[in-house]
């Protein structure tokens, strides 16, 4: 992992697009790219049109600048987006329309989000979208909508970093402070606020985050746009697309996320289906919604193939169409991509890549770091990653500078470490056991991390396990066990893309040498090349085509050949005789990827981008650290509240293991994922497979939200609940359906008082619940 300021870390994330657009009420005969205004048939209502919201008065930030047009700050340092790579004026952008600012010298273009309020046109609505971005890291906070009868209600609103996120609207680069093009993509995003249409909101007051200057996170709005709600039956389909996901049987999806926009709830009685409608292919698998209440949203997938002749690749003007009472209620038209064509070595192409299905209802995954720093296995408790060890060596003001001249004497060099990584007590059977008992659904092993010490037998060097240490493949014995003792489980790899000190290319700007008479040392192993080409993806290619990750986790980025791996990544895994789908993450030099990955931190709202947090069982270290005592390491009801909170902003947990040298994993280790598998086959039916609740991941400190579509709803109660619980948030329920306390069968006592939900609690179930307190309501048909 990296210590270093995310900011200036290749292919790092500080955050990713929150929320959603592209609402699409559209009419079957709409032009491919048009915005139509709403859909009536029958009993079902029409969808009243989008209203963009003028926030001209509200800008205070100058973050636009053109070649002709200087003067701009977005983030503090004089860093701004370039306006000949933005829309101007009132544009569609994925459907929605937004009143977008002009690149003006010197005007102001961008509001700084500092709790101001801005009025809204009265109005009950669905939702408000916004275009924002954040400078110096993901930004967010709680902001509050205001409505006429007094009343108020807050909610999460966040963005991702500019430089490092994901987000609807791309830039190819970014002006610095001298006018100069970085090339560098910069983002903007869409982040969507739910509201309670069931009352007349006037007001919109913004969280408080910070001024824009240098190293202080900010959140930045540049537009907003408000989704009237409508009355009976109603409803909207949004994000509609194609995608390279593959369903059952070979069945491409195509998805959609279904709003109701109205006032009365969709049951099965109404037999909403979605399906596709598109020259050179057919639906197959049209995806259901039978359950969905009013403001309520459900992401869908419809499975179409190809008809033969067409062949993949093939773009065609299609509409995806939702149907319920026998009549057509809503249409999306769009321009869709039939089947799966081979990946080009192009942002284009590979940017058309998604993290499959499997990732995104895995939820729990393991990391482990294992290598030479295993063995030292030392550094300042809670304050400093043990795996950098070497690097932190280095600095005379570090106190792994001393530490190891002490401990080991200034002649001993970190490559000495080598014999001592034995591995001897490496049971690759015991450990992918143990991750299956945890719950987990996949594991991640660092292949090589920035010492450059391969973990697997690579050609291309001679710095690895099986040329020496424990001269053995421990990538193969852990997949081959992981294979056949837990076939469930998926695998992954992380590579580190740069080596701190490799004298073709070091990282740290530097070969080899000794810190404290700074005479060069050998770099064991090593054979002279051109580093990329020789070898950083030539060993990508090694674990791609000899191992088959399904997971490829890279880290730091920098100079790569990463457009030419991922391809071959990619069509490698497509076109096996048996197919694997895999997927990577955001860390390896270029803009594409599938999911982002903040270490030891969250986001603090939904991210509807597919994420990943990672961090250690130790307070602050991936690798093993024997100075760590076992009362310092995260409890479980710490790692199950981290899971579940983690879960309900549809991320994923990687919770990282640190093996010791000899290959053993830590008894405080051990229990702690035992005791969070013991919480899991409780209550997994909660996380796996989950989605996220779309009007709120969460409700004050101790409630968390998820869903299973069309199945239940779950309530996540951190705090142990009294006898009663009392959740005071439009709680989806009715008459009929049963409520139960995960561990607990027996059905609760209910009822509802306005926007309140009462649970009666008795005594059994609370003792039968522990960390996390898991109430489903589960709906009735």
């Amino acid at each position: 992992m990296t210590e270093l300021p995310r900011r200036h870390v290749l292919g790092m994330t500080a955050g990713a697009a929150v929320g959603a657009a592209l609402i699409t009420p559209a009419t079957a005969d709409a032009s491919p790219h048009a915005t139509p205004r709403g859909t009536t048939g029958g009993d079902w209502g029409t969808v009243p049109a989008a209203v963009p919201v003028p926030l001209d008065r509200w800008f205070d930030n100058d973050g636009i600048d053109t070649a002709d047009a200087r003067g701009g700050n977005f983030d503090g340092s004089g860093y701004t987006f370039p306006g000949e790579e933005l829309p101007a004026g009132k544009r569609e952008i994925d459907g929605i329309p937004y009143l977008f600012p002009t690149a003006t010298a010197g005007a102001k273009n961008n509001i700084t989000a500092l709790g101001q309020r801005i009025d809204l046109p009265a109005g009950r609505y669905l939702s408000g979208l916004l275009l924002v971005a954040s400078s110096y890291g993901a930004a967010s906070g709680t902001a509050t909508v205001h409505y006429a009868d007094g009343s108020s209600r807050p909610v999460a609103l966040g963005g991702p970093d500019w430089y490092s996120g994901s987000g609807a609207i791309t830039a190819a680069y970014r002006y610095t402070p001298t006018g100069a093009k970085d090339p560098h993509p910069v983002v903007i995003a869409t982040a969507e606020l739910a509201m309670d249409a069931t009352k007349e909101a006037v007001a919109l007051t913004l969280p408080v985050t910070n001024p824009a200057e240098a190293d202080r996170s900010s959140l930045h709005i540049f537009a907003l746009t408000l989704q009237p709600a409508a009355s009976g039956r109603a409803l909207v389909l949004r994000e509609a697309h194609s995608t390279t996901s593959m369903l059952g049987a070979g069945a491409q999806s195509v998805e959609a996320t279904v709003i109701n926009a109205g006032t009365v709830g969709i049951l099965p009685s109404d037999r909403l289906t979605v399906s596709v409608v598109v020259p050179g292919a057919r639906t197959v698998d049209p995806a259901t919604v039978d359950r969905l209440a009013p403001g309520e949203q459900a992401r869908v997938r419809v499975g179409i193939r190809r008809r033969p002749g067409t062949p993949p690749g093939t773009q065609q003007d299609g509409t995806v169409l939702a149907r319920g009472r026998g009549q057509q209620v809503a249409a999306a038209r769009r321009t869709l991509t039939l089947g799966v064509p081979d990946y080009e070595p192009t942002d284009a192409s590979l940017n058309t890549h998604q993290a499959p299905y499997w990732f995104q209802d895995a939820k729990f995954g393991i990391f482990i770091h294992w290598g030479l720093y295993s063995v030292p296995a030392w550094a300042p408790v809670g304050k400093q990653y043990a795996e950098w060890y070497w690097s932190q060596m280095q600095d005379p003001n570090n106190p792994t500078y001393a530490h190891h001249r002490q401990t080991y004497g200034e002649s001993f060099a970190y490559d000495d470490f080598i014999p001592r990584f034995r591995a001897e007590r490496f049971n690759p059977r015991s450990w992918v056991e143990l991750f299956r008992d945890a719950g987990a659904q996949y594991h991640v092993l660092t292949s090589k991390h920035h010492e450059g010490f391969a973990l697997w037998d690579t050609k291309v060097s001679d710095r690895n396990s099986v040329k020496m240490g424990p001269r053995r493949d421990l990538i193969r014995e852990l997949f081959d066990a992981s294979r056949r003792y837990a076939p469930e489980l998926h695998r992954g790899l992380y590579f580190s893309m740069p080596e701190w000190f490799n004298p073709d290319n070091p990282w740290s700007g530097h070969a080899p040498r000794n810190p404290y008479t700074l005479e060069p040392v050998p770099y064991t192993g090593h054979r002279r090349g051109d580093y990329i080409k020789d070898l950083q993806a030539p060993q990508m290619l090694e674990l791609i085509h000899d191992y088959d990750p399904e997971v490829l986790w890279c880290d730091i980025g920098g100079a790569n050949d990463s457009h030419r791996v991922l391809a071959e990544y990619f069509n490698h895994a497509k076109n096996r005789a048996r197919p694997i789908e895999v997927t990577v993450n955001n860390r390896s030099g270029i803009g594409p990827h599938d999911f982002t990955t903040p270490e030891y931190t969250t986001y603090d709202s939904i991210v509807t981008d597919k994420w990943e947090s990672s961090r250690g069982l130790d307070p602050f270290s991936y690798g093993y650290n024997a100075q760590t005592p076992d009362d310092r390491y995260m409890t479980t009801e710490e790692v199950v509240h981290s899971l579940v909170d983690i879960v309900s902003k549809n991320g994923n947990f990687l919770l990282d293991i640190g093996p010791r040298a000899d290959g053993t994993i830590p008894e405080i280790m051990e229990r702690r994922l035992r005791e969070t598998g013991a919480w899991l086959k409780v209550n997994g039916e909660a996380i796996y497979g989950s989605t996220y609740w779309a009007r709120m991941p969460q409700l004050g400190e101790d409630l968390r939200f998820t869903v299973r579509p069309d199945k239940a709803f779950y309530i996540h109660s951190l705090a142990a609940p009294g006898s009663t619980l009392t959740v005071e948030a439009p709680v989806p329920v009715r008459q009929g359906d049963r409520v139960t306390m995960l561990g607990h069968d027996r059905p609760l006592n209910w009822r509802t008082t306005g926007d309140k939900f009462v649970v009666d609690v008795p005594a059994a179930a609370r003792r039968a619940g522990r960390h996390v307190w898991v109430f489903k309501v589960a709906w009735s048909v």
